[in-house]
C-alpha cells in the first residue's frame, strides 16, 4: 500500500518496491512487445505504477536503470494519472530517491495532453501516461553542445525500459513523439527548462 509522508507543505506518496524477479524474461518481453494505441478500460495498480517508474529511472544502488553520461541523470519522469486504484487523477513527479510520486496537479489532464499531442485520443483513453522530459542544462555543464545527443540518447533508453517492463506486466503501451511542447509543459505545470521528449500511454491493450 501507499502511504502519505508528510515533508512540510508537500505531501509525497511513498510507492512500493518494485519487484526484481518478474514471471517473464527479457526475451520474451523483446518477442512480445507490440506498439498498443487500444486500451481498454480498466485501472492499473499501484504496483503496476511503481514497476513501470522503476523502469523509467529508478535507482539500481548508486546507480539507475538507465545509464546516464556522467551520471549527471537529466531525466525527470512524470505521470499522468487518469484511473490507477488507490491514486486520485492527476499529475505527479517521479522521486527517484525515495520512489515516490510528489503531487503536481490535482485533476485529470489526460484529455488536455491528448490535445496538446495532435489529437492523439488514445492518450486520453489509457489510465495513465507517463512522460519523460529532459533538462538538458544539466548535462550541458558538463558536455556543452554534446548534451542534446546524450540527453536524447537516455530518454529513448528509458522508453524501451518503460515497453518492456509493461509488455512484462501484460500490459501495453506507444511512444508518442508528436505534441506541442510549450502545451505539454503548461498541462504538466512543469519548468520550461525541462523539455517534454516522450508521452507514453500505458494501460491493458482492448485486442
Amino acid at each position: 500500500m501507499c502511504k502519505g509522508d508528510e515533508r512540510g507543505k508537500e505531501m509525497k506518496i511513498m510507492l512500493e518496491k518494485p519487484s526484481f524477479y518478474g514471471k517473464k524474461s527479457v526475451e520474451e518481453a523483446l518477442l512480445q512487445r507490440r506498439s498498443v494505441r487500444d486500451f481498454k478500460d480498466e485501472p492499473l495498480t499501484l504496483m503496476d505504477v511503481s514497476q513501470l517508474l522503476w523502469a523509467a529511472q529508478g535507482k539500481v544502488g548508486e546507480f539507475r536503470t538507465v545509464p546516464s553520461a556522467g551520471a549527471l541523470y537529466p531525466l525527470e519522469v512524470y505521470l499522468v494519472a487518469r484511473k490507477v486504484v488507490g491514486l486520485s487523477a492527476g499529475v505527479y513527479h517521479y522521486e527517484v530517491q525515495e520512489h515516490a510520486l510528489k503531487p503536481v496537479i490535482g485533476k485529470d489532464v489526460s484529455g488536455a495532453l491528448a490535445s496538446a499531442a495532435l489529437w492523439q485520443n488514445f492518450i486520453a483513453q489509457a489510465p495513465a501516461n507517463i512522460v519523460i522530459a529532459g533538462y538538458y542544462e544539466r548535462c550541458a555543464k558538463k558536455y556543452g553542445q554534446r548534451a542534446k545527443r546524450y540527453v536524447d540518447m537516455e530518454s529513448g533508453m528509458a522508453v524501451q525500459n518503460v515497453l518492456l517492463q509493461a509488455t512484462a506486466l501484460g500490459l501495453g503501451g506507444v511512444v508518442v513523439g508528436a505534441f506541442d511542447d510549450m502545451q505539454v509543459q503548461k498541462i504538466l505545470g512543469i519548468s520550461p527548462k525541462e523539455v517534454p521528449l516522450a508521452i507514453i500511454p500505458v494501460g491493458r491493450g482492448s485486442k
